[in-house]
């Protein structure tokens, strides 16, 4: 997939993508990125996952991977997708993984954000914290992309189907969508490496958890009197 004539790209910076993970990279200068929902151990990633993967990097896509968690997991994801502007869909697929529910989550936080504790709003996942990135790069992160709601479909035609609509150069049609190629995000790139504070939040108990969140409102409360 070559870019169009007349719509605006930029090459993505030589540390890009920033963090390691379950992903496959492809064509930099694409318009989309799947996030294929995993709800199966690692070990045991199902084939229908795997070609999704697949499919969609060799249908154009500019980077597939699969998403478990509803906090590391989707930091990932924002962390990798606001260091290529050139990203403007984000195609969430697959079977929601009912522990975790990382799709709703996903989904919840384009249209709520989050809130001061640094939770997503309007999420039924039990963790969905983002206490490890910037809330500069989720707002971007928010700004710049456009969901593409395949959840439940683990089908890999449907999902090449949905990467090729994102990056035609008209508006098409796909699914009750609009989708076509409008160019790189309008601003700076976001390219920095995850700063870890929590690795594992299956290991943190409830109590655990609000001290780290009146230590996150604390530091939020320093940041605005300095």
């Amino acid at each position: 997939m070559g870019s169009a004539v007349g719509i605006s790209k930029v090459k993505p910076p030589a540390d890009y993508p920033p963090e390691e993970g379950r992903y496959i990279r492809g064509n930099d200068y694409s318009s989309v990125a799947v996030a294929a929902i995993l709800d199966t151990f690692d070990s045991s990633i199902p084939v229908e996952v795997n070609e999704i993967l697949k499919v969609a990097i060799d249908g154009g896509a500019a980077l597939a991977g699969s998403v478990q968690t509803e906090n590391i997991g989707i930091e990932k994801i924002i962390t990798n997708i606001v260091a290529n502007p050139n990203i403007r869909y984000l195609i969430i697929c697959g079977r929601e993984v009912e522990g975790h529910r990382a799709g709703d989550a996903l989904k919840a936080l384009i249209k709520e954000g989050v809130n001061g504790s640094r939770a997503i709003r309007g999420t039924r996942a039990p963790k969905p914290y983002l206490f490890n990135i910037s809330m500069d790069a989720v707002e971007r992160f928010r700004k710049q992309v456009v969901v593409v709601d395949l959840m439940g479909v683990d089908d890999s035609s449907i999902v090449k189907q949905a990467v090729w609509t994102c990056y035609q150069e008209k508006p098409t049609a796909f699914q009750g969508y609009k989708l076509h190629d409008v160019g790189a995000y309008p601003a700076p790139t976001i390219c920095r490496k995850i700063r870890w504070r929590i690795t594992r939040f299956d290991l943190i108990d409830e109590d655990e958890m609000q001290l780290l969140v009146d230590e996150m409102k604390r530091s939020q409360r320093k940041d605005k009197h300095k």
